[in-house]
């Protein structure tokens, strides 16, 4: 397989839509209440996009999975309950998804460790993410990929577990 991680087109919606409808309904045979008030949808992966904040796992034209990738854009962090581990920039990941075909086979790590090559090619050395209570699965890869639990964060009246991964310590002095 030739995977390659970019930044999802205008061409790529109705794919990564899929996508996320599988996950959305994963999520609702898992008896989860993540992502079952109709968020994300359709318009949310469009905006995403249009921000260039939308990112894909291929493998050649196949969507592997999705991910949003935002920079110092998450207003909800603002407001932890608890406390993160460092406060410069860094680099927020929601909506992770991966196809239905492609399931069980380490792409969600394959899709966070790029989000990470991401943010050093950026200079940042700080990842942010969050997810439900009840989401096991995405937050094994956070302890198995380093994230540390920081507390809680709030979207749409709805707590969340919030977690940070520090990638490198940026030594270099202001100038």
């Amino acid at each position: 397989m030739n995977h390659k991680f970019r930044k999802a087109e205008n061409t790529d919606v109705t794919s990564i839509w899929t996508i996320l409808q599988h996950a959305i309904l994963r999520r609702k045979e898992d008896g989860s209440d993540q992502w079952q008030d109709g968020y994300p949808n359709v318009d949310v992966v469009q905006k995403d996009i249009d921000r260039g904040a939308g990112f894909v796992l291929v493998d050649g034209d196949a969507i592997i999975g999705y991910c949003a990738v935002f920079t110092n854009d998450e207003p909800a962090y603002a407001n932890i309950e608890g406390k993160w581990l460092t406060n410069d920039d860094f680099v927020a990941i929601h909506r992770v998804a991966i196809s239905n075909k492609y399931l069980g086979k380490g792409f969600a790590k394959k899709i966070m460790t790029s989000v990470e090559d991401y943010a050093i090619s950026n200079r940042i050395f700080s990842i942010k993410a969050d997810t439900n209570f009840d989401n096991i699965a995405m937050m094994k890869i956070f302890e198995k990929l380093g994230y540390i639990y920081c507390g809680e964060v709030y979207f749409r009246n709805s707590p969340r577990r919030a977690y940070e991964k520090v990638l490198a310590t940026n030594n270099t002095p202001n100038d």
